[in-house]
């Protein structure tokens, strides 16, 4: 009797805890099914390796040779660094000398110095090889140091610079004198922002508009309206994308915050991930960045994380169209608001941004960077349901947002100039010819780089480039330097990005191919690309992460 008893009451246990945390695991478990399997799809082990990691530094006796490249490519790689070394400290004196005192006092500067290569590299590298942080001019394609060393301009001051230099100076001078009587009166609105506001819902084809001062903000705002009209708490971002730096949108390695429960990171363009959103009914918000077309599930591409040529990237602009038509339409089933970021890719899509380029209609549209014709700013577009900030049956429930320079005078101004050039005959020239002209461009550098034997290659989207190995090297990394040689300026993650603008004509094209098939040649001829018989991507990443267990072991 009683062993029936005991039996009865442990089956009801059993039942009870079914009932209870069965629907909970299978929840757990449909999630864990729709995050990318690599360690970006799962960032807690993606912070817990990135502690774990290791610092050490290659002495200067391996450094030529952590491949076990033989004594005389060692030596050759060893003049090649001498030389390049020199060339570009009795290039520019000043402009390094800047850098090198400015460096101490501003961390920014110190962080990009020490990310720019693999941190094996960095110490040794920094001693005798050097780039400066500063800029005095700007003209068109091109940008000069404190040295007056001029170099074409594929920076693109972050996604900023899409018509060139002299555009933006002229948008910033106009905006100004635009607004100079009312200086800087903050609250209420200069007049000009009434054309602002018109011209923005036309080009978004949206009802309403908020301004902020960076797209980090405006992301902010619109996912904080999603939470408050929705009721619910959890957005969903995708693997590998960037919505600024705020904890919940920025939960992986280099967020001292553990990731927020309220965030979830999913595996983009996998049926998976819509099964997910199909199921729950606490996500408030699907947030899209269509930079990541180009390499869906990973992070953008840096040369400080190069250390094999395994550097991935693929852009299918018909299935990733599909992919947010099916997003879309799933969102409208359970009421979430899609979210599009255009920050960074914004009107280099063209006139109706990713929105038209793709073919979709986002609830909620932010954008940054190149619309405050060269001022900062940030701004949400979105459907009225969306963008009301208070409850009309409920007084006391509102969704605050401000900011002192929101909407600040200057930047209205730049902006208004900005809208109005952007809409004139020659830009919507400029538009309609711009998928096609680069489509073509970039065949044209790849077709010369296969002519010449070279192994590197270029995968892009519009405006926005990164450039791939096919060769497993350690020093792929070391190609940013060669391009700088040849009067090239990259941004400080290197090959990863290269940002043109649109103010580039055919013979200023022909110009950087010239430089960067230059620069692939000398890098190949100071036998960086050499490679052991048998090495290959994986052999390259076994190598490194057995280096890092036995250093971590000796400490």
């Amino acid at each position: 009797m009683f062993e029936e008893n005991f039996l009865s009451a442990g089956l009801l246990a059993f039942a009870l805890l079914v009932l209870y945390a069965g629907p909970r695991l299978w929840q757990r478990l449909q999630l864990s099914l729709a995050k990318h399997p690599s360690m970006a799809g799962h960032l807690r082990w993606a912070k817990r390796l990135a502690n774990w990691a290791p610092a050490y530094d290659y002495p200067a006796a391996k450094w030529f040779g952590v491949d076990h490249a033989p004594e005389n490519v060692t030596v050759q790689r060893q003049q090649a660094l001498q030389r390049l070394g020199s060339t570009l400290s009795h290039r520019s004196p000043k402009t390094l000398a800047l850098t090198q005192a400015t460096k101490p006092m501003v961390s920014d500067m110190q962080l990009i110095s020490r990310y720019r290569v693999p941190f094996q590299f960095q110490k040794f590298l920094s001693e005798n090889l050097q780039i400066g942080s500063y800029w005095t001019h700007g003209k068109g394609v091109w940008v000069a140091d404190a040295d007056d060393q001029w170099h074409m301009d594929v920076t693109g001051s972050y996604g900023v610079n899409l018509f060139g230099a002299d555009f933006y100076k002229s948008c910033m001078q106009e905006g100004m004198d635009l607004v100079r009587d009312l200086g800087p009166i903050l609250g209420a609105y200069h007049p000009c922002v009434q054309e602002n506001v018109a011209m923005l819902c036309q080009l978004s084809h949206k009802d309403e508009v908020s301004f902020h001062m960076s797209g980090t903000e405006a992301v902010m705002q619109a996912v904080r309206m999603a939470r408050f009209h929705t009721g619910k708490r959890k957005l969903v971002r995708f693997t590998g994308a960037y919505h600024g730096w705020w904890d919940d949108v920025q939960p992986g390695p280099g967020n001292p915050m553990p990731p927020s429960e309220d965030t979830l990171t999913l595996n983009e363009m996998h049926p998976q991930t819509l099964k997910v959103l199909r199921q729950r009914s606490d996500i408030a918000c699907v947030l899209v960045n269509p930079l990541q077309a180009m390499h869906p599930n990973k992070a953008a591409p840096s040369d400080s994380t190069l250390i094999d040529g395994s550097r991935q990237l693929s852009y299918d602009k018909a299935a990733y169209a599909k992919w947010l038509s099916q997003l879309r339409q799933l969102c409208d089933e359970k009421g979430i608001a899609l979210i599009m970021d255009e920050v960074f890719m914004g009107f280099r899509l063209g006139m109706g941004g990713a929105q038209a380029f793709f073919g979709v209609d986002a609830d909620l549209v932010t954008y940054g960077k190149t619309l405050g014709g060269g001022f900062p700013v940030g701004v949400v577009c979105g459907k009225a349901k969306w963008m009301r900030r208070f409850k009309e049956d409920r007084p006391g429930n509102i969704c605050f947002a401000r900011g002192t320079f929101n909407a600040h005078p200057a930047v209205m101004g730049a902006m208004n100039v900005f809208l109005k050039r952007i809409q004139g005959p020659a830009i919507q020239t400029v538009f309609e010819k711009m998928e096609g002209l680069w489509i073509d461009r970039l065949k044209q550098l790849n077709d010369q780089l296969l002519g010449q034997g070279l192994p590197v290659r270029v995968v892009g989207m519009a405006t926005v480039w990164s450039v791939i190995y096919e060769v497993p090297s350690r020093y792929n990394w070391m190609l940013q330097f060669y391009l700088r040689e040849q009067g090239i300026a990259l941004s400080w993650v290197g090959t990863g990005r290269m940002i043109f603008n649109l103010a580039f004509e055919d013979e200023h094209f022909a110009d950087f191919c010239h430089r960067f098939i230059a620069a692939s040649h000398a890098m190949q001829n100071d036998g960086w690309w050499w490679t052991a018989q048998g090495q290959s991507n994986r052999t390259i990443r076994r190598e490194v992460m057995r280096e890092m267990i036995r250093i971590k072991w000796a400490v």
